[in-house]
């Protein structure tokens, strides 16, 4: 019997995806490497690229090891990785070395980053079989409000000991907290549920809902569920970094507001993505994720195709904020999603692969957005073309939920 408490779980999660996160705070190092090395912005990015597309991959191909030697192991593999990756990008820095910076932070870091995105959330699915959504939005809510904390962090850093000490002080302080909440991580029992959960499927007040189906990875990328899972994220994902990377020259574009007061919509945009997390994934517990990713895709075409045209800056930036609540709340809600449809067996394994949608998209997004621009000299246009995606998506999330009912209809028989 494993006597833990299972809120500390999902705090102990919290603190390995708050730590794994900063790496959405990468821009606030983007300049003073400029100006200390005399690296271009491509050098500099190059980095950041690499640490996505290795987070993909590390989140595939290990996806079966968590599953296989759980989430403890898991996760101290991915403390080691993750702060040994930052502080070496302080060697790298010290010895002037671009290639050393995409080792480190790029290719370790980024395999500390997919292990550790994964190492917990498979396992809150389990912890929380009555409140999946919640659960995992908590621990991705972490992910996605980190920047707001080392953000700042990192510039006052930068100021006081410069960027090479940053890296290596900050990668210390990533391992001991990724460390310390690893400690904790542990699998329930099998067929766990919650006390006051069991009395209230004994009273007849609450029903256990029962899962689509238990497939293994093997078994479930064989399925059209999982296809359709990979491409609602994909799009999600592709249209979201697009226009987080776009969003400053934007708001001056279409609203003519100053770069000082984009840059503090951009801010704010960070904790609609965060909040997003936990509001939407908790809301599926309610809904069901079918019907919270129908939401998302047909509310963003409009807002989407809207956004061009809108001259108020207040309407414009509630849809820019609501954008960035759905971006986030489509990561939170893709774990249980997973759980729903293809059960816990595997469900790390099963996550590692669909987040390859995420590698993907960090590269497709912000490709599209430049191409449309150069083409057209306007940032306007590629809205319109990304609008049509959430068409795309929207018809892929309506045929899933068509899918899972037809199954479910057989199964009842």
């Amino acid at each position: 019997m494993v006597n833990k408490n299972r809120w500390l779980m999902a705090l102990s999660a919290v603190g390995v995806h708050i730590c794994i996160g900063s790496v959405y705070a990468w821009s606030v190092y983007v300049k003073p490497i400029q100006e200390q090395m005399g690296w271009t912005l491509t050098d500099v990015t190059i980095a950041f690229s690499v640490a996505i597309f290795f987070l993909g991959l590390s989140a595939a191909l290990m996806g079966k090891f968590v599953e296989k030697n759980g989430p403890r192991v898991s996760a101290i593999i991915a403390a080691s990785l993750f702060g040994l990756g930052t502080m070496g990008s302080g060697l790298a820095i010290i010895m002037e070395s671009k290639l050393l910076l995409y080792f480190f932070y790029g290719v370790l870091g980024g395999c500390g980053l997919g292990i550790g995105y994964i190492s917990p959330v498979s396992t809150l699915v389990k912890w929380f079989p009555d409140k999946r959504g919640m659960a995992t939005g908590l621990a991705i809510m972490g992910f996605g409000f980190a920047s707001a904390i080392w953000g700042p962090t990192i510039k006052v850093l930068i100021g006081s000991v410069g960027i090479a000490y940053t890296f290596i002080i900050l990668g210390a302080i990533y391992f001991v907290v990724m460390f310390a909440s690893a400690l904790y991580l542990e699998r329930p029992e099998e067929g766990y549920l919650p006390e006051k959960f069991q009395k209230k499927i004994k009273e007849g007040k609450k029903k256990l809902k029962e899962d689509l189906a238990l497939l293994g990875l093997d078994e479930a990328v064989k399925t059209p569920r999982f296809y359709g899972l990979w491409l609602m994220l994909f799009i999600n994902v592709t249209c979201g970094i697009a226009i987080i990377g776009v969003a400053s020259p934007l708001l001056q574009e279409v609203i003519g507001i100053s770069a000082i007061a984009a840059a503090a919509a951009v801010g704010l945009m960070g904790i609609f993505n965060g909040a997003g997390r936990i509001f939407w994934a908790s809301l599926s517990d309610y809904l069901t994720r079918p019907v919270v990713y129908i939401i998302f895709f047909a509310t963003q075409a409009i807002a989407f195709y809207m956004l061009p045209t809108v001259t108020e800056i207040f309407v414009f930036q509630f849809l820019l904020f609501f954008i960035m609540s759905c971006y986030g709340g489509g990561f939170a809600s893709i774990p249980a999603y997973i759980g729903d449809i293809f059960g816990t067996k595997e469900l790390g394994a099963i996550h590692g692969y669909i987040l390859t949608a995420w590698a993907a998209a960090g590269l497709v997004g912000p490709l599209i957005i430049s191409l449309v621009k150069d083409s057209t000299g306007s940032y306007s246009q590629t809205l319109y073309v990304f609008a049509g995606f959430f068409v795309v998506a929207l018809v892929i999330s309506i045929l899933m939920l068509i899918n899972i009912k037809q199954i479910q209809k057989k199964k009842s028989k």
